[in-house]
């Protein structure tokens, strides 16, 4: 399992398309990814878990994954996530 932060920066935070996109990115991974945001840890592969974390203008994120492929997944999850909200 690895473990990585990432500040989200957009102007009006993550809308359900975004919302939608980062989700559908996430599942062309094996391993399970999460995300957390304060106390609340949601599967990054459910639309409706990446809303339910309201992610505003800037917000601090905590990606996990875990299992076949990891590492990979760690890198452009990240990546995505700072090209998709720059």
């Amino acid at each position: 399992m690895i473990r990585k932060a990432v500040t989200v920066h957009t102007e009006h935070g993550l809308d359900p398309h975004l919302a939608g996109a980062l989700a559908e990115y996430a599942l062309k991974y094996p391993c399970m990814i999460h995300l957390i945001r304060g106390d609340k840890e949601v599967s990054a592969k459910s639309l409706l878990g990446v809303l339910s974390l309201e992610i505003r203008h800037v917000t601090e994120l905590e990606i996990i994954c875990d299992g076949a492929g990891e590492t990979e997944a760690m890198d452009d999850m990240s990546e995505y996530i700072n090209h998709m909200t720059s």
